[in-house]
């Protein structure tokens, strides 16, 4: 009976020395500090008391604010930017580039003198001479001569009745859904459009380099016409660089605009709308004041610095290490949108010091930025006595 006792020992200690020295440790789950982000003190905006407004900005999502009417409302020559960007989708250019020779005709004479006895926009005209796709779209963008917006859908579609069907599907695949039109100019009432379609509107211009560039232009000479100034008084006025105006008796004073501020370390582009102002001078000064408050309701907020401790580990065995920030990480956030973080980090056993554990996610109204996460210290396998004492730490 001893020898067996004896050998039943062996063999059980045969079993249990290699599976306790060599089993896996059971994984260690880190343990999360706790984040928060500074509070932002609220800014009121200084919106005006009529009309319709509204102001974006590129990197996010939707509208951030919105005053007064949110029906659509006739935009008047607002509407042109819908046609050049129309045109350079069916007949697009490069950067840089004037695009094909248009003939200028006695067909578009006609259309000067039916603009002229409307009391639209206009520019001057003269039969026999060509202009290439690009002076008419400056001609269009910052004289907003009515009778080239014509010209130019005359030559890219054959007929304003033909251009009006595709510009209406252009906006339907743009997500411009409470936006209609009448004509190519904007004179028709009939062209009508929500503030909130008109900021996305802005976002999609900036977005063309080439309709960016002509609606920050404030002068210009075109061959055969001679030298044309942008209707918008406000360009290169604290920062503002475009966006359209527009005019008419059902509209109003109106402006499509945007404007470069730098906020913190990094330049956040503002696009808004007004519309159904008395005039352009008071308008204007309504989108100053409204400018002052929006840019002061951007700011810059560190999510986390390089180092930042995050989490940390803790073993049963005695091995602890912090979990840490790969990178110094901020970003621009609109007066009080709420800033959240989420930890992810790996359950680990024996690991190396530098180790990708985690990640550390921060929402940012809508947004998603993402850091990586490190460990300080490598964590050590406790080694055979431990492991032979700690039997319920295994497998």
């Amino acid at each position: 009976m001893t020898v067996f006792g004896g050998l039943a020992v062996l063999v059980g200690a045969g079993f249990y020395l290699p599976m306790t020295l060599l089993a896996p440790l059971t994984p260690v789950a880190a343990s999360v500090a706790e984040y928060s982000v500074p509070a932002q003190e609220p800014v009121e905006l200084s919106f005006p008391d009529f009309g319709s407004t509204a102001v974006g900005a590129i990197g996010f999502d939707g509208t951030l604010a919105v005053s007064g009417d949110t029906k659509p409302v006739a935009i008047a020559s607002i509407t042109k930017v819908i046609t050049v960007l129309v045109v350079l989708d069916a007949k697009p250019i490069k950067t840089g580039e004037e695009g094909p020779d248009i003939p200028i005709t006695q067909a578009d004479v006609a259309l000067w003198h039916k603009q002229v006895a409307q009391n639209g926009s206009v520019a001057p005209v003269r039969s026999g001479i060509a202009l290439t796709e690009h002076e008419l779209m400056e001609l269009i963008l910052v004289k907003s001569a009515n009778n080239y917006s014509e010209t130019l859908v005359n030559w890219a579609f054959g007929s304003e009745k033909a251009y009006l069907p595709i510009a209406r599907d252009w906006l339907v695949e743009n997500g411009l859904n409470d936006t209609s039109l009448a004509d190519s100019t904007g004179f028709s009432p009939g062209n009508r459009s929500t503030s909130a379609d008109l900021v996305e509107l802005g976002k999609i211009a900036l977005g063309d380099p080439i309709v960016s560039a002509i609606v920050d232009t404030k002068t210009e000479t075109v061959p055969d016409i001679g030298p044309i100034k942008n209707t918008n008084d406000l360009l290169g006025v604290e920062g503002i660089r475009g966006i359209k105006t527009g005019t008419t008796d059902d509209a109003g004073a109106c402006l499509l605009f945007a404007a470069d501020y730098t906020v913190g370390k990094q330049t956040v582009t503002i696009v808004g709308v007004m519309l159904g102002g008395d005039n352009h001078p008071k308008l204007n000064e309504r989108i100053r004041a409204l400018l002052k408050t929006v840019k002061s309701s951007f700011h810059e907020v560190t999510l986390a610095t390089e180092g930042q401790i995050v989490a940390s580990y803790s073993t049963s065995w005695g091995d602890n290490s912090d979990v840490v920030a790969t990178e110094t990480s901020s970003t621009v956030i609109w007066a009080q949108t709420p800033v959240t973080a989420l930890v992810s980090t790996d359950k680990i056993s024996v690991q190396k010091k530098g180790a990708d554990v985690g990640e550390l996610d921060f929402s940012v109204g809508g947004r998603t930025i993402t850091v990586p996460l490190r460990l300080v210290s490598t964590i050590d396998d406790p080694g055979p006595w431990w492991r032979l004492t700690n039997p319920d730490e295994l497998f």
